[in-house]
């Protein structure tokens, strides 16, 4: 195990030629990395002894270098393309499922839902609408956690003990009734490695951005410079709490779309 502890990578959509993304505004594309760039980064840790792993296998700190991989939101991508590619390289996974988009264009219907856990994939929950759930009362809470985790576990007949938080957006409250929901874990977007000593309850996860490169994949998996990402996920931070949630996407979404064109 790296001496600053595992990293949890986290992933969304992956993108397919002649496939249509589920979204295609600036905010959503920055995190759909192409089906090769995913293939690349699983093959260079792969070979260079390093292994995949799910939440639960990394939680154990096995002594190898190994990075935990994780999926939000429940794309068919998912099974499509990640599942193959991640089965090629024994590496293990968890994805966490939007429970409300499952049979959605573009996103898992039940039944493959079901296959992708009999391949021995781990199903985390990921709430049931996506809603940022530092902006709900409790009925809404409720919902996003209890009953997104009692659906997932219908569909699944297993327990999902796994829960990450829609837009990395938390509160004390949240985990509170995420405990009581009866999961062992949560995944915020936090940006760090996650050691013994690191809270089940926040554990922090780092986004790979499309085209992020080699080098900068490399770096990340290591744990080097996540100070440097924590910093400015720091300011984002204090900017959404200044403005709000929906203020605050407003405004990134326009300064994206800037950005893309120019």
């Amino acid at each position: 195990m790296n001496e600053s502890g595992i990293v949890f990578l986290m992933y969304h959509e992956l993108e397919v030629p002649a496939r249509p993304t589920v979204q295609s505004s600036p905010g959503y594309v920055r995190y759909v990395l192409r089906a090769s760039e995913f293939g690349d980064q699983m093959t260079w840790l792969s070979r260079h002894g390093w292994r995949g792993m799910s939440v639960s296998e990394a939680l154990i700190f096995p002594k190898l270098n190994g990075v935990a991989v994780t999926f939000d939101d429940g794309c068919e991508t998912d099974l499509l393309v990640a599942a193959p590619i991640l089965k090629e390289m024994s590496f293990g996974g968890t994805f966490y499922i939007t429970s409300g988009f499952l049979g959605r264009p573009g996103h898992l219907s039940g039944g493959q839902l079901r296959e992708l856990a009999q391949l021995g994939f781990e199903i985390g929950c990921h709430s049931m609408t996506h809603a940022y759930l530092t902006g709900l009362d409790s009925a809404g809470l409720h919902r996003e956690i209890f009953d997104a985790k009692s659906e997932l576990e219908r569909i699944l007949g297993q327990p999902v003990v796994h829960f990450s938080c829609p837009g990395g957006r938390y509160n004390r409250r949240c985990l509170e009734v995420a405990q009581k929901a009866g999961y062992h874990t949560v995944a915020t977007s936090r940006i760090r490695a996650n050691t013994k000593s690191t809270s089940l309850l926040e554990l922090g996860r780092v986004a790979i951005l499309r085209e992020a490169g080699s080098e900068v994949f490399w770096a990340i998996c290591r744990g080097r410079r996540l100070w440097h990402l924590s910093t400015r996920d720091s300011l984002r931070g204090a900017a959404r709490r200044v403005l709000g949630n929906t203020a605050y996407d407003r405004l990134r979404e326009a300064w994206l779309g800037r950005t893309t064109k120019d």
